[in-house]
């Protein structure tokens, strides 16, 4: 059943977010589209909205007892999130531990070589302009974020990397590399925002070593691989499985 919500606020290419009759609440519902290359390239896939909606929601529920200040409240139905209402800084984190995709293409860094320390990168949020990789001179002269709160969401996002490699470990999958979004709530705090699924996600099965059947993230839909469904839901299927038991992410 869907969730009683007023009107829509936001639409992206996943998502649409609405308001509620609860302050500074909204529902967040997941959509089935999958777009890649900027939206150039679109398709919809039937159960992609509730698998990723799933995710997030179990993914957000392990940062936050772990201390990750998240805008999630919680899971209403398949498709659909109740979040705390926060301005979102225009900015995507990319948090990479293993090269790949763009990295691999701009720079002369070998195609799977572990990043040490992991590599994080800025991209200004505006399709428009295509999400651009900022330098900190750019980041700086945008003016989008303030340094003190730019600290913030760097210790946030390293703090993020630590616990999710460990929580996937538990799972046998890597996170290769991720992209996470920062809001900012009525206090003025920062707050974990958007999605951790598959979409935001590079993930690499452990238990196979083929460089196409590994991928369970949207690379899949990107190379034109197949299974998104299916690889989708093997990783719900794996942090189901581990629900029921503590979760260990130190």
């Amino acid at each position: 059943m869907t969730p009683k919500h007023g009107q829509l606020i936001y639409e992206g290419k996943a998502k649409r977010i609405y308001e509620t009759d609860l302050d500074n609440r909204v529902l967040i519902e997941f959509k089935n589209d999958a777009t890649a290359f900027n939206a150039l390239k679109h398709e919809e896939f039937e159960g992609k909205g509730r698998i990723n909606c799933e995710i997030s929601a179990h993914l957000f529920e392990v940062l936050e007892k772990a201390g990750v200040p998240t805008h999630y409240l919680s899971r209403e139905d398949d498709c659909w999130m109740l979040a705390k209402h926060v301005e979102i800084i225009p900015l995507e984190v990319v948090v990479r531990n293993i090269a790949t995709g763009s990295l691999c293409k701009e720079t002369p860094i070998e195609q799977g070589k572990e990043l040490i320390p992991p590599l994080l990168d800025y991209y200004f949020k505006d399709d428009n302009l295509g999400d651009p990789l900022l330098s900190e001179a750019r980041l700086e002269r945008l003016g989008v974020i303030s340094k003190k709160k730019k600290l913030e969401v760097e210790k946030l996002s390293s703090q993020i990397n630590i616990l999710l490699k460990a929580f996937f470990k538990q799972l046998d999958l890597t996170i290769v590399d991720f992209k996470l979004e920062f809001g900012i709530d009525k206090n003025g705090q920062i707050l974990l925002s958007d999605e951790i699924s598959p979409d935001t996600c590079r993930i690499w099965d452990q238990r196979n070593s083929d460089d196409k059947a590994r991928i369970l993230d949207k690379d899949r839909f990107r190379k034109d691989l197949g299974g998104l469904v299916n690889a989708y839901g093997e990783v719900l299927k794996r942090i189901q499985g581990l629900s029921s038991k503590p979760h260990n992410c130190s």
